[in-house]
């Protein structure tokens, strides 16, 4: 700071009297300026130390202040977020897909009014896994019964089972299919 102002003030000792302190503008009067900047210099211990100060003249003085907030609420400062890099798997083993053909259908109802539906409407009933979707069920009577069905639907009974009315098409009949399944 002092070797600053030596070099940019040598002259004229007004300035110090109006922008700094008293003590500065005492020290450096027009008559012992010249001689306080040697006296500055030479009482540093080396020069490593005056390199190390005229480095940090040369890269500035940080003029960072308190920030002026304009909003009532904080918000916090978006910061670095790196991926997570794990030493192990989170599970020792990947998830088994538990709903297959086979427990998507769990057995086929064997009421009288079923038994009407298969004359009649050529439809066959099955109670099915209650988290089994229509898309589901007829992909798994297709597999289990090789047949072609033609709509799926579907309700919940009072009991907390899923019931689903399976439509055959028309090239299959449900007599047929109850038989071999062993219905009837």
């Amino acid at each position: 700071f002092i070797r600053k102002i030596n070099a940019k003030y040598s002259t004229s000792s007004v300035y110090l009297r109006r922008h700094s302190s008293p003590l500065l503008a005492h020290l450096f009067s027009r008559s012992s300026i010249v001689a306080s900047s040697a006296v500055v210099i030479s009482t540093m211990a080396g020069s490593s130390k005056a390199a190390a100060v005229s480095k940090q003249l040369k890269k500035g003085i940080s003029k960072k202040g308190t920030r002026i907030h304009t909003k009532t609420h904080f918000y916090k400062p978006k910061t670095l977020k790196n991926d997570r890099k794990p030493k192990y798997a989170s599970k020792s083993t990947p998830k088994k897909n538990t709903m297959d053909k086979y427990s998507i259908i769990k057995y086929p109802l064997t009421t009288e009014s079923s038994m009407k539906l298969i004359e009649d409407s050529n439809t066959l009933v099955f109670i099915v896994d209650i988290k089994a979707n229509k898309r589901q069920i007829k992909a798994a009577v297709k597999d289990l019964y090789n047949i072609e069905c033609e709509k799926v639907n579907t309700l919940i009974t009072p009991r907390g089972l899923k019931k689903s009315y399976v439509r055959l098409s028309k090239d299959f009949d449900a007599l047929d299919v109850a038989n071999r399944v062993g219905v009837i």
